[in-house]
């Protein structure tokens, strides 16, 4: 049976998380950049993953605490040596659950 207190600290919890959609443009795509973003964020407790978009442009969608998050949207402006990163759009969400552990997703049609 769960306390009032651990109730409280369990709703905390679920409240730091957060989604962070990002949309990256540029020489993204053929120059290793999702592989460089899974790299990246390994260790970092992160759900969600990142795939090619068919317009050229990257797609991120992760969920986890803010502050990770944030390191993930540096690592996106970043981006591996061969990418010319020209924007990176980001959108702030709570966090919705059924994400799989970060990961490269298929590219979206």
């Amino acid at each position: 049976m769960h306390t009032a207190r651990q109730k409280v600290k369990e709703v905390t919890m679920a409240e730091k998380k957060r989604r962070l959609q990002a949309i990256v443009s540029g020489r993204v795509q053929g120059v290793g950049f999702r592989y460089h973003v899974l790299d990246a964020v390994r260790g970092l407790a992160l759900h969600g993953f990142v795939r090619n978009l068919s317009d050229g442009r990257v797609e991120v969608i992760a969920e986890g605490e803010e502050t990770v998050l944030k390191q993930l949207e540096a690592i996106l402006w970043q981006g591996p040596p061969h990418a010319d990163v020209r924007d990176v759009t980001v959108t702030w969400s709570s966090a919705k659950g059924g994400l799989p552990r970060f990961t490269i997703a298929s590219t979206s049609r």
